[in-house]
């Protein structure tokens, strides 16, 4: 059943053209003047991609409860059907990135093909160490692939090994590397010798990755453990990275970091070191909220993508990142976040697009500190909405693409072939 088709999307487009018309033309009149072609922003646009997290399409939870919505995905093909709903409508997210052993199927050629016809493909996958799973011979409790115990440290690198064997299965060409492995009191963990089991592990791992496939490692300062964490800054990411190889890189999560900590700076270093893998996207106030992105700070998000199109500028050695969006939704419809997400990512890229380079150039280079503030927010308070809006119109999506997805009313239409399961409502996950 594919409800939102292209006669569905073109009569919901039909109000709004007249207006996003006359505001892209505005737009490109003013543009001109700062000597930018907006037709090339569009098309920088229609190139820009962000992969969707298969988890994300569920609700998510606080630590103490979990509110699922009306029908919720309950498999990974469910997941690939709304994750192709949101990418019908944006036009910036044709790729899943799959969780491992939560998306696990019995033929994983029927999966690659099913997403294939949904007009989607995997991107990087990932493993899941921090949770016990049914039968299994070891446990996760005291950390995966740092633990003190061989048994537990062997089911973590047998899962990782596997996930790599999926993920060529169904065409993926990357493995990202979480671990939630710390400790909660001092002096329970001894640190080296825990960043010693972490490296022989993972060097299994890095040994079985084929040759055009590449590794991610993330880093998070704390939770579960929330006195010490085994990758817990960018520092120790990029050790690891160096340590394990060049198809080793890190990854950089936006909520894992302390408050305030400058997450701009640390993509300059790691661009420079030619060890970023890529991101995974989302906001906080606090912590690792996994909120919607560019919703508590979107001047973060630019002055990032502002490093990052830098690179681009300069063609950087081995710039390559991987973007996906990685987050948490408790009271809002997921499919709802993850598009205004997907456009807030997208926005942050083309207004760093927007910042004239040579200009900035100049201002550092003569320390001129106002000048090249204003620079940056000059680019920063431009509104490239019709910019967005026509890019998706020119690749077949949707204008608002929240007013079309409620005028459909998606999750009403399915829930009967997605009755609830039912189960633990309570806990993250």
């Amino acid at each position: 059943m594919n409800i939102f088709n292209q006669n569905f999307i073109a009569e919901s487009n039909k109000t709004a053209l007249e207006a996003v018309n006359r505001d892209y033309d505005a737009l490109g009149a003013h543009l001109e003047r700062r000597n930018i072609d907006i037709e090339e922003i569009v098309a920088k646009a229609q190139g820009f991609s962000i992969a969707l997290p298969s988890w994300g399409v569920g609700t998510g939870g606080t630590r103490f409860a979990r509110f699922p919505g009306l029908a919720e995905p309950r498999n990974v093909f469910e997941k690939v059907e709304d994750c192709a709903v949101i990418n019908q409508l944006v036009q910036c997210t044709p790729a899943v990135s799959p969780h491992f052993p939560w998306d696990k199927v019995d033929d994983f050629s029927e999966l690659r093909e099913f997403t294939g016809s949904k007009g989607l493909y995997f991107d990087a996958v990932n493993s899941n160490t921090f949770q016990d799973q049914v039968g299994a011979y070891a446990s996760y409790k005291f950390g995966s692939l740092s633990n003190t115990s061989q048994e537990s440290r062997e089911l973590a690198i047998e899962h990782n090994l596997k996930c790599i064997e999926w993920g060529e299965l169904i065409g993926s060409k990357s493995l990202t590397v979480w671990v939630g492995d710390g400790s909660n009191h001092p002096g329970a963990a001894h640190f080296t010798r825990q960043l010693e089991r972490y490296l022989e592990s993972m060097k299994q791992i890095y040994a079985a990755l084929p040759d055009d496939w590449r590794m991610s490692i993330e880093h998070k300062m704390f939770e579960p453990g929330f006195y010490s964490t085994v990758i817990q800054d960018w520092g120790t990411n990029i050790l690891c990275a160096l340590e394990l190889g060049d198809k080793c890189m890190s990854l950089v999560d936006l909520g894992h970091h302390a408050p305030n900590t400058n997450i701009e700076m640390i993509v300059a270093r790691l661009i420079q070191f030619k060890k970023l893998a890529g991101f995974h996207f989302n906001d906080s106030k606090y912590g690792d909220d996994d909120l919607d992105s560019g919703s508590i700070n979107p001047y973060q998000q630019f002055l990032i993508f502002n490093e990052l199109v830098d690179a681009e500028y300069r063609k950087a050695d081995s710039f390559s990142p991987m973007y996906m969006l990685d987050q948490s939704h408790n009271v809002t419809d997921p499919i709802e976040s993850l598009m205004v997400s997907a456009a807030e990512v997208q926005r942050s890229y083309i207004l760093a697009l927007l910042v004239d380079r040579e200009a900035l150039s100049g201002y550092q280079e003569s320390n001129d500190a106002l000048m090249a503030s204003n620079t940056l927010k000059l680019a920063y308070n431009t509104d490239v909405s019709s910019i967005l809006s026509m890019a998706r119109i020119r690749s077949g999506g949707a204008v608002d693409p929240i007013s079309t997805y409620r005028s459909a009313n998606y999750k009403k239409q399915i829930a009967t072939k997605r009755p609830s399961l039912g189960g633990q409502s309570s806990g993250i996950v």
